[in-house]
């Protein structure tokens, strides 16, 4: 969903109830992206080395991936 500023405050509520839903609002100015609205959410900025080895063992869906994260991360996931 996108919405312009002008609009957000005449529909204030429908942003509101499509974030609570899961939405993610993009708000608008003169036809250009400035932000998101999007729920509110509890993260984790950083995993543990065995969780994320755990994850990736389970789920790498691109046999090269670990070679890709490897050369970006500078070490290997052993190594982590």
């Amino acid at each position: 969903m996108q919405i312009g500023v002008r609009d957000l405050r005449n529909r204030t509520s429908q942003v509101i109830a499509a974030v609570r839903a899961g939405e993610r609002v993009i708000l608008t100015v003169h036809g250009e992206a400035i932000a998101d609205i999007v729920p509110h959410a509890q993260r984790s900025r950083w995993v543990p080395g065995d969780f994320l080895r755990r994850e990736l063992a389970e789920r790498a869906a691109d046999p090269g991936l670990r070679e890709d994260l490897d050369v970006l991360a500078g070490q290997t996931m052993d190594q982590l």
